[in-house]
């Protein structure tokens, strides 16, 4: 209970921060429409000439491309943001005030601001969602809604602990800015069904960064043709990646030296 009155507390004054520019808030929520609106080009683009790809239609495929419109509003939205913060105070050796709080500094790295312009990523992927399905003729279960939900749990944490580890890195690496950048351009082939890639590429996006669970699995969750081992296992190795983050972070905290050191 006392984290989850720190998160809110951390939600309202993020919110109470975006209130006070109303201007910009608006004109970030267009701009975030207008780029959501040019991504989906190539999809039609790709689908425009032949019926599937890989077995994925364009229907189909328009439910990928809302998970990876949810998922890139929480990463921008609400980790990035927060986690960004990091790579300076480790720079400065500010770390120091985060790490005397009394409270899980990890926690307190990883709410310490949200972009809360990016709930409209929330309601442009409802949007698509609603799109596909109409254009599908029928409508997900309620027993395809929860298990998309659980997988929506299990891409979110590894999304989360992939980028713990890459802020991590900052503890070792004194310019991190390249590192970060390459992550975000790897996560735009999200907006793919990862069984278009073939080789090393499919080996990659579903192993070593899992962008399969992130988008591709939750999306045939709720189209239901998810399998029930399959999601098994996107929980487990859900739950290994952020097991081997939290473990990175601990082991960086400790080789930590502070601008009182």
């Amino acid at each position: 209970m006392r984290y989850l009155r720190l998160l809110a507390l951390q939600l309202r004054m993020s919110m109470t921060l975006g209130a006070q520019y109303r201007f910009d808030f608006l004109v970030d929520g267009v701009l975030v429409i207008f780029w959501i609106t040019v991504g989906l080009a190539p999809l039609y683009v790709a689908f425009s000439a032949r019926p599937s790809v890989s077995g994925w239609t364009y229907e189909t495929s328009l439910v990928v491309i809302g998970w990876f419109v949810l998922l890139k509003g929480i990463l921008e939205g609400a980790v990035n943001p927060s986690l960004a913060q990091v790579v300076e105070q480790i720079r400065q050796g500010t770390l120091d005030f985060v790490l005397l709080k009394p409270a899980d500094a990890q926690f307190l790295v990883s709410t310490s601001r949200f972009e809360v312009f990016r709930v409209v990523n929330l309601f442009v992927a409802i949007g698509i969602f609603v799109w596909a399905f109409s254009k599908l003729g029928r409508a997900p279960s309620a027993a395809d809604l929860a298990l998309s939900a659980a997988m929506l749990a299990s891409a979110v944490l590894v999304l989360y602990s992939i980028w713990i580890l890459v802020i991590a890195a900052a503890f070792w690496v004194v310019r991190l800015d390249n590192l970060s950048y390459l992550f975000n351009a790897i996560f735009d082939f999200a907006r793919w069904p990862v069984s278009i890639f073939r080789g090393f590429w499919a080996f990659l996006f579903t192993f070593i960064i899992p962008l399969s669970i992130m988008t591709t699995y939750p999306a045939e969750a709720l189209l239901g043709v998810l399998e029930g081992k399959t999601a098994l296992y996107c929980a487990a190795g859900s739950i290994v990646f952020a097991y081997a983050a939290r473990r990175v972070w601990l082991t960086s905290i400790a080789r930590y030296t502070s601008a009182s050191s």
